[in-house]
């Protein structure tokens, strides 16, 4: 599969996380040969905190995992992912299957099934084969080790076209506390709550209803503020896992805040980049709504449209399209005070098409690999950014020939 032109030069070195062990197997789950299993193993006492697709129709293994995101189950515990079949749609043999799956680790590994967090990411639809994966589990466990982040971030790839990992370093006191994450999401992005599937671990002590609080508050502002096709997954989730291994309490640290956002926000831009057939890479920055949620609505219209997305892939300046995306938004908006920019050349102000409109320039602007759409409402102080790419025959190709 060829790499996505917006990717990022080389996978990032991520520094070893205390308390986190990782491994990676290919279990044949849909194909042969290929490294579709990942185990994340955590330290007695980790803190896991999530976030969840709210699509009515999730999968099991997500309402397995919400079940046991409320922080009453201590001790050691586990993260196990397998990429080609998303165990959604799947009634009650989906419900087995993540049990199976969670006994099976629990045993292995000796902690409680409650503290095993299961996903699943590719077809909908068809049965689990649950025990490809549990037989595997002992070779999971014995092949764990400290710095395996990278090859668990492969495991998770559906069509990604290159895998994902992020990191951060900040000092609380005199100690360094460490972040560091993998995600996988490449189509179906338009997410609920949560997104696509992403795992950061980090060596901070935090407590799950303070962690959770943190994590729930930045996904709106990361993950909840990009899409590739506005689609909503079945199998979105987001899970953080603070070991303590620092022995340093973040709690309520602006720092530590700081520091997750940055992680969550480049995962969720390295999605972005990585969207079926994207060739470029679109930031949507709207300000002068009556509200932050009217701006978003805006916002997230534009980043939708078929019409502007695939006028961005056909390098076409065509803000006619971004009017009509504001007017259909359902946010409060007037025409007469609505102004458009590509990057910093405006090409409407207050209604009207700026006087010296150059069709050259703005069509020169959008030969660019990264684009800016700007848009302000002239209506009040509420704003927002959100992060899309193009649609281009490439996303069609991929999507023709899933299942094939």
């Amino acid at each position: 599969m060829t790499v996505s032109p917006l990717a990022p030069k080389s996978f990032p070195v991520l520094p070893v996380i205390g308390g986190v062990r990782f491994s990676a197997v290919a279990a044949g789950v849909r194909y042969k040969n290929r490294t579709d299993v990942m185990l994340a193993e955590l330290a007695e006492g980790t803190t896991v905190a999530g976030v969840f697709t709210r699509s009515s129709t999730r999968s099991a293994p997500v309402l397995d995992c919400q079940a046991k995101n409320d922080g009453s189950s201590t001790g050691g515990a586990a993260i196990i992912v397998n990429s080609g079949n998303s165990n959604a749609f799947t009634g009650r043999a989906g419900r087995e299957a993540v049990e199976r799956i969670c006994d099976a680790a629990a045993e292995n590994l000796g902690i409680s099934a409650a503290r095993v967090f299961t996903s699943s990411t590719g077809v909908i639809g068809e049965p689990l084969p649950w025990e490809r994966i549990t037989a595997r589990l002992a070779d999971l466990r014995d092949g764990l080790r400290a710095d395996g982040m990278e090859d668990a971030a492969r495991a998770i790839m559906t069509t990604d076209t290159f895998p994902k990992g992020s990191s951060t370093e900040i000092t609380v006191g005199q100690t360094a506390v460490r972040i560091s994450g993998i995600a996988k999401g490449s189509g179906m992005i338009a997410p609920d709550m949560g997104t696509m599937l992403v795992y950061i671990f980090t060596d901070a002590a935090i407590a799950h209803g303070p962690l959770q609080e943190l994590v729930s508050d930045i996904t709106e502002q990361t993950f909840n503020c990009i899409t590739v096709d506005s689609d909503t997954s079945t199998s979105d989730t987001l899970l953080v896992a603070a070991t303590g291994a620092s022995g340093v309490d973040v709690t309520g640290d602006p720092g530590f805040a700081a520091g997750l956002e940055q992680v969550m926000r480049d995962l969720a831009l390295q999605v972005v980049r990585d969207g079926e057939g994207a060739t470029k890479f679109v930031t949507v920055e709207v300000e002068g709504a009556t509200t932050d949620a009217d701006a978003r609505k805006v916002g997230l219209a534009i980043a939708n449209s078929p019409l502007v997305k695939t006028a961005i892939a056909g390098e076409d300046a065509n803000w006619g399209r971004i009017v009509m995306a504001v007017g259909k938004s359902g946010a409060t908006a007037n025409r007469d005070r609505l102004s458009i920019r590509f990057g910093d050349i405006w090409v409407a102000r207050e209604g009207w098409r700026v006087p010296d409109y150059s069709e050259e320039a703005a069509s020169a602007y959008m030969k660019k690999q990264e684009i800016v759409i700007g848009v302000d409402l002239g209506l009040g102080k509420g704003k927002a950014r959100v992060w899309t790419c193009d649609l281009t025959h490439g996303y069609i190709a991929i999507n023709a020939d899933y299942r094939s």
